[in-house]
């Protein structure tokens, strides 16, 4: 099995592992297989394993530069560049404010250059400077002509903590229901309770939460931790009133009987009724969507679409088809199930204005969180809204859908068996894979903390282990 442990530590596979009672485990051999599998390398015979050896190395002295370059700031650190034997080199960093840095300095490298279809490719290693600002800059390295650039990050070295201790609040945000809730709690309730708490009792912040979005159709999925997508939220949380165009409908009145209908029968139940829920919302937020919207506020959502770009668009047309062929992309015609699809476009094309109707619910959205955390934090909250990061989505969902580039489909993340579960775990979420993560910069990853922390003074990563290593089953 050397060839295959050799193999899996190339692709970051690891081969073996500590349980819980303190036993060290192997990684059994077709666990292996599976795995590298999942990661696009065949690996079940000698042959496979050893043309697999050959392309990986043969993609490693083919590349310039790394796919991305980590480091943190105050640390120096090393990254190599391979060019053909005996070729100068220059380097240079743009940095995120556009000032360039030059005049890295070599470090010894005795690695024998590597024949790349009888060119000889030599490799050399330079080191990043320890003075280098936090950020998301790009390395550049020259070599004749051909320029050659990756993403390179700089992470800051410590976080720093709040001045002093704070408590706050954790709430299951669906279940704070007020007298004008549409059948389950949403954005309006969330900033009246967290001004409730700050004013009143001094909290410092408080705890929701994933207001990840779930299918747009019934039966809605009642787990926060399973989403169809974590880079978007979930509608039902919007508070129809505080839209702007509310208020310019002509007939509120029959809008008013259906919230009062649907926030009696609420109070009756002893669950939440996400589906009816939806339904009546759903329905009052399709007329205000028609009312006309003024000059300031259509430039205002031109704004967040452009800022969004392709990602809104993939979402908004995901939902769209969701509500025709269902909410599991795997079912559909096979010319729709990935997202640069030629029959994508043109059904996005020929349904345009339900594919805007969701583009516009996450630009209400963004509104409506973007007011709860301003108003926490002038009621005198330190943090505001700490809002809260799922370990994954639906293998069936919008962003499994869009992302399947980057994620291992096939494959579930989990846990293993403990004292407290000798099962193990299961989440059925499908994981990044690390090797077109990092290919891509992180920029996946990266837009997807920044959608979480955008109305937020703090965020709670659910399993934050999986930033370091991830059970995959």
């Amino acid at each position: 099995m050397t060839e295959l442990a050799d193999l899996a530590q190339r692709y970051g596979v690891a081969t073996e592992f500590i349980d819980w009672r303190g036993r060290e485990v192997p990684v059994p051999e077709q666990t292996l297989i599976a795995v590298l599998g999942a990661l696009g390398v065949p690996a079940g015979s000698a042959a496979e394993r050893d043309e697999a050896q050959r392309n990986y190395d043969r993609e490693h002295f083919g590349r310039a530069l790394p796919p991305t370059v980590v480091t943190r700031s105050g640390t120096s650190a090393s990254f190599w560049v391979h060019v053909t034997h005996g070729e100068p080199v220059g380097l240079w960093i743009r940095l995120e404010d556009g000032s360039v840095r030059t005049g890295l300095r070599q470090l010894e490298n005795n690695r024998p250059p590597y024949d790349l279809d009888g060119r000889l490719v030599g490799e050399a290693s330079f080191e990043l400077p320890a003075d280098l600002p936090p950020g998301y800059h790009r390395l550049h390295a020259q070599t004749g002509s051909t320029d050659t650039a990756t993403t390179l990050i700089v992470a800051p070295a410590t976080l720093p903590a709040p001045a002093t201790r704070q408590w706050g609040l954790a709430t299951q945000l669906y279940s704070v229901t007020s007298e004008n809730s549409w059948g389950t709690g949403d954005l309006t309730d969330l900033t009246d309770l967290a001004v409730w708490s700050a004013a009143q009792h001094g909290a410092g912040f408080i705890l929701v939460n994933p207001l990840h979005a779930a299918a747009p159709v019934a039966p809605m999925e009642p787990s926060p931790y399973l989403p169809t997508s974590r880079r978007f939220v979930n509608p039902l949380y919007l508070r129809v009133e505080a839209v702007v165009e509310y208020a310019h409908l002509r007939k509120r009145g029959p809008l008013r009987k259906a919230r009062a209908d649907l926030a009696a029968r609420a109070r009756r139940q002893d669950g939440i009724d996400r589906d009816a829920a939806w339904k009546v919302k759903r329905a009052a937020l399709r007329q205000v969507y028609r009312v006309p919207r003024s000059a300031g506020r259509e430039l205002a959502y031109t704004a967040f679409r452009e800022r969004e770009g392709r990602s809104l668009d993939d979402f908004a047309t995901w939902c769209a088809l969701a509500e025709v062929h269902g909410p599991d992309w795997h079912l559909w015609p096979e010319s729709l199930r990935h997202p640069d699809g030629a029959a994508v476009a043109e059904f996005a094309a020929g349904h345009a204005e339900a594919v805007d109707f969701h583009r516009w619910l996450q630009w209400l959205l963004d509104d409506q969180l973007t007011v709860a955390q301003a108003t926490a934090v002038q009621a005198g909250m330190t943090l505001g809204i700490m809002h809260d990061l799922a370990v994954g989505v639906d293998p069936n969902g919008a962003d499994a859908w869009a992302l399947q580039d980057v994620l291992a489909l096939g494959v579930s993340a989990g846990a293993p068996p403990d004292e407290y579960n000798q099962l193990g775990q299961n989440w059925s979420q499908p994981p990044w894979r690390p090797d077109q993560l990092e290919k891509a910069g992180y920029a996946p990853f990266r837009a997807l903390v920044n959608v979480v922390l955008r109305h937020a003074g703090g965020v709670r990563i659910d399993h934050i282990i999986g930033l370091f290593r991830l059970w995959w089953i």
